[in-house]
């Protein structure tokens, strides 16, 4: 899915082939196609089109995948879809972002 795009070359998205059982779970799930059956195990055929929303890996029961869910805003886009389109993040953006608990802190949990 060459066409849609987060952010290359920072994705959080790794994947042990090795461990991977053939379950179809992360092809099934993964709303930009990041990932095809080859043969008996998964491989991922664009990790640029990844949005890092960590669907992948909350459905692999063999820990094969791991992602950084959120990273790079994608919770913010996520939200969007569920707030009028709107899409925020930083500083001053709860409405889209939410907000950090943490002590002292100002900053959106997106982010």
């Amino acid at each position: 899915m060459a066409e849609l795009r987060y952010l290359d070359d920072v994705i959080t998205l790794r994947y042990d082939a090795g461990k991977c059982t053939g379950c179809k779970m992360c092809v099934m799930v993964c709303p930009h196609g990041v990932f095809e059956m080859d043969g008996n195990r998964a491989k991922v055929v664009d990790l640029g089109a990844c949005m890092e929303c960590g669907a992948c890996q909350r459905n692999c029961d063999f820990d094969a995948i791991h992602v950084d869910s959120g990273v790079g805003c994608a919770a913010a886009i996520i939200a969007s879809w569920f707030n009028g389109g709107t899409v925020a993040c930083g500083p001053g953006d709860e409405a889209a972002c939410g907000t950090d608990t943490g002590s002292n802190s100002t900053k959106g949990t997106c982010c």
